[in-house]
């Protein structure tokens, strides 16, 4: 930064008083520009047992596939963000659901909010930030063609947590006497 978008005069990096950190400083209106980390805001698009992947438009990664994601505006909750984001990227209507993870990457200054969301209906198609968009199953996902570390992690935990799941449910129910009532 080398001037102030208050008043334009040249800022000088240093502590502020009262602060610890090295901030931008305005030398004539003496404003603090405080630098902080972009939040990105995603979701899990689920119908049955597959998710919604978009391969990117725009770098970086261009070409690879990544969930619908990308940064929060100003006005608007953690879960709007999320859903915006999925009809700006795959013209995808979902239902945010829970808050699947939440990854801080101090290294590009950015922190992710993943959630799970629930198509409501199978019209989507690629918006423009992406080139194709698809509807698949863990065995159909290019694990090695993924944009990001922090889309690839969470998306595999979130098959074997669901795989685990559904496991836990059938031996639930196989293990357990049933009532069958007519």
């Amino acid at each position: 930064m080398k001037f102030c978008s208050n008043c334009s005069a040249s800022v000088e990096l240093r502590i502020p008083e009262g602060d610890s950190l090295p901030r931008y400083v305005c030398t004539v209106c003496h404003i603090i520009h405080y630098q902080n980390p972009k939040v990105v805001v995603g979701c899990i698009p689920e119908w049955e047992d597959k998710v919604l992947l978009c391969r990117r438009a725009i770098e970086p990664r261009l070409g690879w596939w990544t969930l619908p994601a990308g940064f929060m505006e100003n006005n608007e909750t953690l879960e709007q963000a999320a859903a915006r984001e999925t009809l700006e990227e795959a013209n995808a209507r979902v239902e945010i659901g829970d808050l699947y993870a939440v990854y801080s990457l101090p290294y590009i200054s950015q922190v992710y909010f993943l959630f799970r969301g629930k198509l409501l209906d199978l019209n989507f198609k690629p918006g423009i930030e992406s080139l194709e968009v698809a509807l698949l199953s863990e065995h159909e996902i290019p694990w090695q063609d993924m944009a990001f570390r922090v889309i690839h992690d969470p998306l595999k935990r979130y098959f074997e947590e669901r795989s685990r799941n559904a496991l836990r449910f059938y031996m639930d129910t196989i293990d357990k006497p049933r009532t069958i009532r007519e």
